[in-house]
């Protein structure tokens, strides 16, 4: 119980504080119970809480007072209402006030407060993470500018190697800042941290999606919501266990099969209070519905489902046979593409089905092409300034380093050098073939 969660119930009426405690006791939480506003300030005084529950109407202190002075004392508690009231503006009041998560009616559902509670706990975890990934960006960045006073200071001395220097840190730093693909990318990558068979899942569903969106001619704007739906698509497996994450979905029990199913809507619920995000976390909360209408959450069929939820699932479910969790083992491309083809109408989209069977032929081919005439696999120290890669390189675990068509230079080398010996692992490039490479 050292790291157990832990609730605060506040209400004016103590059988209504015995019910919470017998309901979320058993669940694993800490449980404290206030039977007024000063009384639950009391404990936040003494313990550190994560969520607190509080009524609405108390006497001295009603729901909105008591919740306003915990978002200013305590801002990382995570704050619900609970009323029996049906007082808009009370309700209204406390949402702008006490900037609750969520409001909750008397008399409650006990499955729908636990999902609530769950929901609104795991929200603020994921609040925290980001907060922690922001801290620790802001220190690099901090960093970054130290080392390039220092640099600076060397100009006389070192000019030609510093301005070099100089380049590339102002380069990553503008990057750092205004790169919006280079954070989704980072927050896709939550989940792929964990290893497994999710290792560059995303980036290769988000790549793929692309290419079928381009193949049947979507707007740039349809075509960037549905390659940040790609990179975004598993963000909601974030709480699953590491057993789970390592289970072909075939092999899911009835219960895990349940929670697989609600993650396309955990992540709706995370995406969509950032407005950049809306038009993907649309995307991805319709990700298993069929084209049958067969799927879930809603059973949409055919155009009712959006066009980008249908590249979606196609280009994760091609992804996911081939690296053996959604089938019971691997299966190879042609594999793949023949269950796929099997899917035409039922689970898949005809024509975009049609569009992915185009897009791998032209990747066949230009795989062929490449193969054969301007493509050569070198390791990381075979590498010569003025190189240009062929593939992006990426780590073995699928992390991106730099993008295909980056042309290399000294610096850079050195860099990729030293990350392979830090990182202790050995990394392969592909090459346009040249006549240095040739040699």
């Amino acid at each position: 119980m050292a790291n157990a969660l832990t609730i605060l119930f506040v209400d004016d009426e103590p059988s209504i504080l015995s019910s919470l405690r017998r309901l979320f006791r058993p669940k694993g939480y800490q449980i404290h119970l206030a039977e007024g506003g000063k009384a639950a300030l009391a404990i936040l005084e003494q313990v550190a809480v994560d969520l607190v529950i509080s009524d609405m109407r108390m006497p001295e202190m009603d729901g909105v007072q008591f919740l306003e002075q915990v978002r200013q004392r305590w801002p990382d508690t995570v704050r619900l209402l609970l009323t029996g009231y049906a007082d808009i503006s009370s309700t209204i009041d406390a949402v702008n006030r006490g900037e609750i998560y969520r409001y909750i009616a008397k008399p409650w559902d006990d499955h729908d407060i636990v999902v609530i509670v769950q929901d609104a706990l795991a929200h603020q975890a994921l609040v925290q993470e980001n907060k922690r990934l922001q801290a620790v960006a802001l220190r690099q960045n901090a960093d970054l500018k130290a080392a390039h006073a220092h640099l600076e200071a060397l100009v006389a001395q070192r000019s030609t190697e510093l301005m070099a220097v100089n380049g590339w840190l102002k380069t990553a730093n503008d990057q750092l800042k205004t790169n919006f693909l280079t954070s989704i990318k980072v927050f896709s990558a939550l989940v792929e941290l964990r290893g497994g068979n999710l290792a560059g899942h995303s980036r290769r569903v988000a790549d793929l999606a692309r290419r079928i969106a381009n193949q049947l001619d979507l707007d740039s704007r349809h075509t960037h919501d549905i390659f940040i739906a790609g990179l975004l698509h598993e963000i909601g497996k974030v709480g699953f266990c590491d057993d789970m994450l390592g289970t072909a979905i075939v092999n899911l029990t009835p219960q895990q099969l349940d929670l697989y199913r609600r993650h396309p809507g955990r992540a709706e619920q995370l995406l969509t209070p950032l407005p950049d995000l809306k038009g993907a976390a649309e995307l991805i909360a319709c990700q298993l519905e069929r084209f049958d209408g067969n799927g879930h959450p809603r059973h949409l069929a055919q155009d009712a489902i959006p066009i980008g939820a249908r590249i979606l699932v196609l280009a994760s479910d091609y992804d996911n046979m081939q690296s053996g969790t959604l089938a019971k083992r691997q299966l190879s491309t042609d594999e793949a593409r023949a269950l796929v083809e099997k899917g035409r109408a039922t689970r898949y989209d005809p024509k975009v089905l049609d569009a992915l069977l185009a897009v791998l032929d032209a990747q066949a081919a230009d795989r062929s092409q490449q193969d054969t005439v301007a493509e050569q696999i070198i390791s990381a120290r075979q590498l010569q300034a003025g190189m240009v890669l062929s593939r992006d390189l990426v780590t073995p675990s699928g992390l991106l380093m730099l993008s295909a068509q980056h042309v290399l230079d000294a610096r850079m080398i050195h860099k990729i050098i030293d990350f392979e010996r830090s990182a202790e692992l050995t990394l392969c490039a592909h090459v346009l073939r040249t006549s240095n490479t040739m040699k």
